[in-house]
């Protein structure tokens, strides 16, 4: 019987004489001899090895991994494609297997904040701008038909406002939204507001701004035309168009032609300033206690069925800088309160800014009688609907006896809190005193009735 051969054995006892078993010609195993090449991961194309080297140059190994390693880096700002493109993808080369981490990798960045499109935002319009190569002004003459203030260019504005970073577009022509947001994207003023907000994916936000800069800018004037006080510098002046005001208010344009001498109503002029009707306070608004004085003083006048009307006046005390209320001598009814001229005041010291009147329960509303008292140049004020919560009111001024409606808010401290009915505290200076006279109440108060305005509740419902 033939011994069977053991390979473990004959392998215990080489290395016991201390032979290699592994170095012998032949297999420890009985195998036959084969020729064992090394092992070259680079120089096998089919071994599906993603992080593997050419097999053409494999001394020089570290220059293909140092290009994969590049390719695993998420590209910088400065290097993002601009919104809405696509990124190149890099085509591996001969014998290159495709790396699916440098892939996952470049997917991932096309989806950053720097593949977003950038936002047009106006009013309550909000739309992402898909072309980024158009320039600011080419957008603003796509949405002029939508939105007409952005018709002249000379009037609108472009601003950029990317996370908490803000920027103004200097050349709205010449100027690309891609590149514009790129070129904030590259800044380092974004890159570290980035690195400190909460919010790591902001919206480019692209904003048109209507500019009041044309607004009351005077076109200059041509050689042949001129703007005279009256018509006989305007005849003398031997221009062949002239603008005159005239005493109906309106300006007349005045042409002098062969033919004859034409004259029409101007309509608008390029040439005059833009004046706007309205009133700029030079003082500070009028606090609301001086409001509430005044109501409480109004309703202490509506008990017992009776409802009078009456007036207060508001003066600027201009050694304390404060407003005060005077309540004047008046004769008051139902209907009608006339006042004495004057409420024992200093005019050096005090100056009358405001005229107020009530109506007690009727609509505040200024009467034909109100047109002609009120000519002096001042505020005036009607308060009525005193019985409801809130009352009503109507601010106007008298600009040497022509009227205009103006908002209550440009004179008085926040009028938008109106609070639910509740009682009021009393008036704490004794403002006047009744008596009977003909079924008329009589008010006799003067400069001693100036009202202390230390008020407990600020309400403006008794």
């Amino acid at each position: 019987m033939k011994e069977q051969f053991n390979p473990f054995e004959a392998a215990m006892n080489a290395t016991a004489a201390g032979e290699d078993p592994f170095a012998s010609s032949a297999g420890a195993f009985g195998e036959p001899p084969q020729e064992s090449p090394a092992i070259d991961l680079g120089s096998q194309p089919t071994a599906g090895n993603p992080f593997e080297a050419p097999a053409e140059a494999p001394q020089a190994t570290a220059a293909p991994a140092e290009k994969e390693t590049s390719r695993l880096k998420p590209s910088p700002p400065g290097q993002a494609p601009a919104a809405g493109a696509s990124v190149p993808r890099e085509e591996p080369g001969p014998g290159e297997i495709p790396n699916p981490i440098a892939d996952a990798m470049e997917r991932q960045e096309q989806g950053s904040i720097f593949a977003k499109l950038p936002i047009f935002e106006h009013g309550a319009v909000r739309e992402a701008i898909r072309d980024t190569g158009q320039t600011f002004e080419e957008l603003r003459m796509a949405k002029a038909d939508d939105f007409p203030e952005l018709e002249d260019g000379a009037r609108v504005t472009w601003e950029a406002i990317y996370g908490k970073t803000r920027k103004s577009v200097p050349s709205p022509k010449k100027t690309k939204i891609g590149e514009f947001k790129k070129s904030i994207e590259t800044s380092k003023e974004f890159m570290d507001a980035l690195k400190k907000d909460r919010d790591k994916s902001p919206d480019c936000i692209i904003k048109p701004r209507i500019t009041a800069q044309s607004k009351g800018k005077r076109m200059p004037l041509p050689p042949y035309k001129g703007v005279y006080t009256n018509l006989e510098d305007a005849m003398a002046s031997g221009k062949a168009i002239a603008l005159v005001p005239a005493k109906d208010g309106k300006v007349y344009e005045i042409r002098r032609e062969e033919a004859g001498t034409f004259i029409t109503p101007s309509g608008e002029c390029g040439e005059l300033p833009d004046i706007k009707a309205g009133f700029s306070p030079a003082l500070p608004p009028i606090p609301r206690a001086r409001l509430l004085e005044i109501l409480r003083f109004f309703r202490s006048l509506m008990t017992g069925g009776q409802n009078y009307e009456a007036i207060a006046n508001i003066y600027w005390d201009r050694e304390l800088g404060e407003f005060v209320t005077a309540i004047p001598k008046q004769r008051v009814t139902a209907t009608r309160a006339d006042s004495e001229l004057g409420d024992g005041l200093d005019p050096a010291r005090y100056l009358h800014y405001m005229d107020v009147h009530s109506h007690n329960v009727m609509p505040a509303v200024f009467s034909a009688r109100d047109d002609l008292d009120e000519k002096a140049t001042r505020l005036y004020a009607v308060i009525g609907r005193l019985d409801r919560c809130p009352p009503e009111m109507r601010l106007r001024l008298s600009n040497g006896g022509k009227h205009l409606d103006i908002d209550p808010r440009t004179a008085f401290e926040s009028l938008d809190d109106f609070h639910p009915s509740r009682r009021h505290a009393h008036i704490e200076a004794s403002i006047a005193k009744k008596a009977v006279d003909g079924g008329a109440a009589v008010m006799e108060a003067g400069a001693k009735g100036i009202l202390s305005g230390i008020m407990r509740q600020d309400v403006m419902c008794a």
